[in-house]
């Protein structure tokens, strides 16, 4: 049985959360909508929102980094837009917001929304963004990202590089090879899949990551490893 939320007074509330009015609530109720309640009688889900509200998103932060430092370089601007966009981040808003009592989600998918699931509070939070592009335009979802952003914007003077990236220049440096991905599982339902991944350095400990991409997996488990080495330490600065 799907879990469905009261949709006009939801949706009411969450526009007076976050101060916007739908001309189509359609879209503000897709941005809600996971997966797992299509077969339940749910038209569509966030899953095509999410990808354009991505885009909307980088294009936002990047501008506003563009301006906010103007003697910064390429490889500046991108550790800086990478630790903005990241998906943590977005969960953090998501949480700022209070997102996650809004999310229309099929019984199975209980435990992981109540368990507050990161991917699935970041995407909604780019669904929202997306809605709001389609329904005001691109000024209206800058200023909701912004004002959301804002001191994260600030204060993302010092990101973390991409951590498959930054492995790789490690092992480089240390083996003169590249790290090696070996995809170990895939599990999970089709619409939360989970892969997990094994990053190998040659004469260093394995390490293995999870995520619901194979990319995602593969940082993670790079990211194990740079932790592990003493490359990275336990927080970062950006």
């Amino acid at each position: 049985m799907a879990r469905v939320r009261g949709s006009g007074a939801a949706l009411d509330r969450l526009e007076a959360r976050i101060g916007i009015r739908f001309a189509d609530r359609s879209r503000l109720e897709r941005a809600m909508t996971h997966s797992s309640l299509k077969n339940s009688g749910s038209k569509s889900s966030y899953e095509r929102l999410e990808f354009l509200g991505d885009r909307v998103l980088g294009l936002a932060i990047a501008q506003k980094l563009f301006e906010l430092y103007p003697t910064a370089d390429e490889g500046d601007l991108s550790l800086r837009l990478n630790s903005l966009v990241s998906a943590e981040a977005c969960a953090e808003i998501a949480d700022e917001i209070g997102l996650t009592e809004f999310i229309r989600h099929g019984a199975d998918l209980q435990r992981s929304v109540a368990g507050r699931n990161r991917n699935i509070r970041a995407d909604v939070v780019e669904a929202l963004i997306a809605a709001i592009y389609l329904d005001h335009g691109f000024e209206p979802a800058r200023a909701f990202i912004l004002k959301h952003w804002g001191a994260r914007l600030d204060g993302a003077v010092h990101a973390r590089r991409d951590p498959k990236t930054e492995l790789q220049e490690w092992s480089h440096k240390r083996t003169g090879m590249p790290p090696v991905y070996e995809l170990v599982e895939r599990s999970g339902p089709d619409h939360e899949p989970v892969f997990t991944v094994r990053a190998t350095v040659r004469e260093v400990e394995p390490a293995t990551g999870r995520g619901r991409s194979k990319r995602i997996a593969e940082q993670d488990a790079a990211e194990t490893i740079l932790l592990r080495e003493g490359v990275w330490d336990g927080v970062p600065t950006g």
